[in-house]
């Protein structure tokens, strides 16, 4: 992670203690070496810092405390001295160009940097402790009248290698509201880990405890597979093999290009699962004939797919599934007035979208890889169906 942008990183760090060293502190009638070397000390850790997390030879350190800790540093120390040293150029650059004297960019970088810090500190305790219950309803012609009224929880982008001991109780409060909800059916859409499957251990009993009528399905997301590590076929392999493994320990029905039928008074609907079917870099494994290998075509289907950039390019043109259900995206993180940086990469992003009468929902999803959220609140998804 780091690895792949630590270049930026290293500007981002040190650029701002320049302009700044340069602009004010060499601007003092007293400016003792001693004094130098206390204001460039913190810079020099995060410099140092960052080029150690980069030779990591995974995706992230094996202890996701020590990234934790580097990204809170750079939001609270780093970025407010560069969002305030750039309102000071832009100050200085409108002084020169103009012939002024008042750089009022000072002014506006300091608020700006005290809101950085806000934010940042906001966004890591209560913004990702934060958790909604989102109600939707679907109606569709083609669900059975055994089935209207049927209502089915979604919850998706897990990573619970992100809580460890500290954001354990986000997790603990999602899986009760989930069981609050006395669903008929629970759908988990992917990226219960973030590397491997050791991070599931510790919250085994606790996954194993939800419940619904007609018993809970899954699929597998991007961070499900093992191309976050750098290991050996066999070791990734077995990675594999153990998560398929631990959720089928949790009593989960993990569905791989495969799908189940629930009955109702002789009426039925399907459960579809895809494996993830994403755009380069993330893995494409989906097979969406087999998916829907032995389905009637005038069955009504919820597909599970956890990338929603596959509805369009597969799911549409390929398949009669009425109802989609996706995460991936976990809504940017970031929300601000109804912007999120999700939107640049993804066209379907956040909340539910149709085309015709079929639909997608999109959860926001109940963790991250980065514990943060502003504006987009960890969320599980209780979804009521319609006779249209």
């Amino acid at each position: 992670m780091i690895a792949r942008i630590f270049i930026y990183l290293l500007i981002f760090i040190t650029l701002p203690d320049l302009y700044l060293d340069r602009r004010f502190l060499r601007r003092r009638t007293r400016y003792l070496w001693w004094q130098r070397v206390l204001w460039w000390l913190p810079g020099a850790f995060m410099f140092v810092y960052t080029i150690v997390l980069a030779t990591s030879r995974n995706f992230a350190p094996d202890s996701m405390l020590v990234l934790d800790i580097y990204l809170l540093l750079l939001g609270v120390m780093v970025a407010p001295k560069f969002v305030f040293s750039a309102c000071s150029f832009l100050g200085w650059a409108h002084c020169r160009f103009h012939h002024t004297h008042n750089n009022w960019g000072n002014l506006v970088g300091l608020v700006a940097a005290v809101a950085v810090d806000v934010i940042v500190i906001y966004g890591c305790t209560i913004g990702f402790s934060r958790l909604d219950i989102r109600h939707v309803e679907y109606s569709s012609p083609d669900l059975p009248e055994a089935f209207d009224g049927y209502k089915i929880v979604q919850f998706s982008d897990a990573h619970v290698g992100t809580y460890g001991s500290s954001h354990a109780s986000v997790l603990r409060k999602a899986v009760d509201s989930i069981n609050a909800q006395n669903a008929d059916l629970v759908v988990f859409t992917g990226d219960v880990q973030n590397m491997e499957p050791k991070e599931l251990y510790q919250f085994t009993p606790l996954l194993s405890s939800i419940r619904a009528k007609d018993g809970i399905f899954s699929v597998l997301g991007n961070h499900d597979y093992a191309q976050y590590i750098k290991a050996s076929d066999e070791k990734k392999a077995a990675n594999e093999c153990e998560l398929v493994s631990l959720e089928q320990q949790f009593g989960w029905d993990l569905l791989m290009n495969s799908n189940r039928a629930i009955r109702r008074n002789g009426d039925s609907i399907v459960i579809a699962g895809m494996e993830n079917d994403g755009r380069p870099p993330f893995p494409q494994k989906a097979d969406i004939r087999k998916t829907l290998a032995g389905v009637n075509g005038n069955a009504f289907i919820v597909m599970l797919q956890h990338d929603p950039s596959a509805w369009r390019r597969t799911i549409l043109p390929k398949s009669k599934a009425q109802l989609t259900l996706s995460g991936h995206t976990h809504a940017g993180q970031l929300k601000i007035f109804g912007w999120s940086p999700a939107a640049i990469s993804y066209e379907e992003w956040y909340g539910m979208y149709y085309e015709g009468d079929r639909a997608m929902n999109v959860s926001a999803g109940v963790g991250g890889f980065i514990p943060f959220r502003l504006g987009a609140s960890n969320e599980i998804v209780v979804i009521t169906l319609r006779k249209k």
